[in-house]
């Protein structure tokens, strides 16, 4: 399996500035049927997604690649080391939200492009989706709880949506207060060692 880098809007050293391009940049659709060069990018993201253990979910953005795939767990969100066939996750390519249902629920969320923080998200608990699974077929599935909040976390970086862009409280650890505060001059950081949880 690949260990493909996944881009970040911060390292250690400083912003990233042109991972932050590609981050931003809204993405294209898939046009089906898929050909040689969609199909390597879908198991490019497959395997990208694979080889990380603790990640709920991967958008093709994330590793470099502009076009509208997402892939998540479906299960096994508390086991460090869930099985990883297939069975346990999803693939869609170009995925819409045609329905969102429920009072909108608000929790923090970690995202593998801005590493060490959590940011407190609303989301729907539940939606529908319209997109194309992983062999090209047109599907509809409905999401609840949980699982949904993951999905529209994924979607929204398929537009260059990041969770820094929502206006919840941000949580950043102890040792990385002076980083951070000058990263969010127009939010003031919860500072809490525990942040830990990733999407």
């Amino acid at each position: 399996m690949s260990k493909e880098k996944i881009l970040t809007v911060w390292n250690t050293d400083g912003i990233n500035e042109g991972e932050i391009l590609i981050l931003r940049k809204p993405c294209a659709d898939i046009v089906a049927p898929f050909d040689e060069a969609r199909k390597k990018d879908i198991k490019k993201l497959i395997d990208a997604f694979l080889a990380l253990d603790q990640a709920a979910g991967l958008a093709a953005p994330q590793i470099g690649i502009s076009k509208r795939i997402i892939i998540f767990r479906n299960k096994g969100f508390k086991e460090e080391d869930w099985s990883k066939s297939e069975s346990d996750y999803d693939v869609l390519v170009n995925p819409r939200i045609t329905q969102t249902r429920g009072e909108l629920v608000t929790m923090a969320e970690g995202c593998l492009s801005c590493p060490e923080i959590q940011v407190e998200v609303s989301r729907f608990p539940e939606i529908k989706i319209r997109a194309y699974d992983q062999s090209g077929r047109k599907i509809s599935k409905r999401y609840t709880d949980y699982l949904a909040r993951v999905v529209q976390h994924e979607v929204d970086h398929l537009e260059g949506k990041l969770i820094i862009d929502y206006d919840g409280a941000v949580y950043i650890p102890k040792q990385r207060q002076d980083f951070f505060a000058r990263i969010f001059k127009q939010k003031e950081p919860v500072i809490d060692d525990a942040v830990a949880g990733k999407l």
